[in-house]
């Protein structure tokens, strides 16, 4: 793909990204190099952890019960397709072969 291929607005965000200089010629940006940061100690973890685990959005008992209803009926409902069709195939084919 080259420049020609762009059209004016993606050519704009390429030039505020630093992808293009201001004549439109791609630009090459130095890479830094990233600094090694330090170990992370278990009492930090464990805070982060925390933290992160009270920003998740729980489900409520009600919608834990209804989605488990819901899951427990797919299961049965697809139990019972693929027996159903386990025994019509099964059928057929003993009444085909024997």
């Amino acid at each position: 793909m080259s420049l020609d291929d762009l059209n004016r607005e993606q050519k704009r965000s390429l030039r505020r990204m630093g992808a293009l200089d201001e004549q439109g010629k791609p630009t090459r940006a130095q890479r830094t190099a990233t600094a090694k940061n330090a170990r992370t100690t278990p009492p930090q973890y464990l805070r982060e952890v925390r933290d992160e685990m009270r920003k998740v959005a729980w489900p409520t008992r009600d919608e834990v019960v209804r989605y488990s209803i819901v899951v427990v009926c797919t299961v049965i409902v697809y139990a019972a397709l693929v027996s159903g069709l386990d025994f019509g195939f099964g059928f057929l084919s003993e009444w085909l072969y024997g």
